[in-house]
């Protein structure tokens, strides 16, 4: 990153007609669970009213990711525990991670009702027979979690929507629940044009208009975004929808393989991954915080590694975790571990020790460029935006370690 572009950063907006605007965030809305969550303001365009206090951002809270600005302090390694075996709700021995304080069960338990409200009496998303494993999924505890600066159960409630509907997509579409690599591609078209609207002529739009409540993905696409859509910027709605088909992209190139009985190279492997990944969760944390990072922060080539480094090594978090699980299906299921067993001819457990090393030097070099980013472009909205993408992987492995329901560790130790 050029010496001029963080000048003309730091400096604000600047030209005809900007002497009346001001570097500026907006403050996170205040506790209001009940209450529409107001959009953000766009940090780079408010206009100055005078005789009007304007509003002050508080410090972002402290989380347990390495301090921002300044060089990482990067915590040591997970040990194995005592007798070589990890116990159940453990963490994998040996996966570099940062614990995490419970999250607030006052906020578990609220934001659990609310999302379990939203996906089975507004959207109808489950039949009540799967109500047992929407439960084990632990939505509220995983959104908690990961959000630790929300200002409000409302706020909360964009991030879970989104990750059950996500979650419903995968798990309808591509894997669980019936799920096929066949016709995919169709089905994923379609669904994204919950989250990107259809702009056609009157008489073809009714029957688009139609076809999102057509399915449970559809309907939980389109809902969780309308919410969206009213609580954010126009500019994070696009960051959103640009993640997603990323997202979607990466789900098309796994099924391919699936669909030829192909096993990529493990640099192949890891490309898909950083589209089939949880970009689109850590993204929004400005959204879900109340406040916004500017389009010219968030495109910035620095914040666009240090982003694509976080999804990348939360994404193998959950290949890891999830490996004992993933086990069991039928076939040979691609994670990062069976991809290195098979690739590079080693065994199960050699496979999965390295894995957990790609991990641990993602997340190194995740913390180390972030710091640096930080130091370069020290506005206040960019390092609280690092620190909340930050305490996201911190709680994003919180809740695979701890979500014993759904995964168990394998017995390598």
């Amino acid at each position: 990153m050029s010496s001029t572009a963080i000048e003309r950063i730091l400096r604000g907006p600047s030209g005809l007609g900007t002497s009346g605007l001001q570097l500026r965030p907006q403050a996170p809305a205040a506790e209001a669970p009940t209450a529409e969550v107001p959009a953000p303001e766009a940090v780079l365009s408010e206009v100055v009213i005078p005789d009007v206090q304007a509003p002050t951002v508080p410090p972002a809270p402290e989380v347990q990711a390495s301090p921002l600005p300044g060089p990482p302090n990067p915590a040591p390694a997970a040990e194995a525990p005592s007798g070589g075996k990890p116990k159940s709700g453990d963490p994998i021995p040996g996966l570099y991670h940062h614990p995490i304080a419970e999250p607030d069960p006052a906020r578990v338990e609220a934001l659990s009702l609310k999302i379990k409200a939203w996906a089975i009496d507004e959207i109808e998303l489950y039949p009540p027979e799967w109500e047992k494993d929407f439960d084990g999924f632990s939505t509220g505890r995983y959104m908690v979690a990961c959000h630790p600066d929300a200002p409000s159960i409302d706020h909360l409630m964009l991030a879970a929507r989104l990750m059950v509907a996500e979650n419903a997509v995968d798990d309808y579409y591509c894997e669980d629940l019936g799920g096929s690599p066949i016709g995919l591609g169709s089905r994923l078209l379609l669904a994204h044009t919950a989250l990107d609207p259809l702009h056609t002529t009157p008489e073809y739009h009714p029957a688009w208009e139609a076809s999102l409540a057509e399915d449970a993905p559809r309907r939980s696409y389109r809902s969780a975004m309308d919410y969206f859509v009213r609580a954010s910027t126009p500019s994070q709605s696009d960051r959103f929808r640009h993640d997603m088909a990323r997202l979607h992209m990466g789900y098309l190139a796994e099924a391919a393989w699936a669909e030829t009985d192909h096993v990529p190279q493990v640099w192949e492997y890891l490309a898909m991954r950083q589209f089939n990944n949880f970009r689109p969760c850590p993204t929004i944390t400005d959204t879900v915080g109340g406040y916004e990072l500017s389009v010219e922060l968030h495109a910035l080539p620095a914040m666009q590694r240090v982003i694509a480094l976080a999804g990348n090594a939360t994404t193998i978090v959950n290949d890891l975790y999830s490996y004992t699980k993933e086990l069991s299906s039928p076939g040979l299921h691609l994670n990062l571990p069976v991809v290195i067993s098979e690739r590079e001819g080693v065994s199960r457990k050699e496979g999965y020790l390295k894995a957990i090393q790609v991990h641990n030097d993602l997340m190194h070099a995740f913390e180390a460029e972030s710091a640096a980013l930080a130091v370069a472009c020290p506005v206040p909205t960019l390092v609280r935006f690092l620190r909340g993408v930050a305490a996201w992987l911190d709680g994003n492995h919180y809740w695979h370690q701890t979500n014993t329901h759904r995964y168990t560790l394998p017995d390598f130790w």
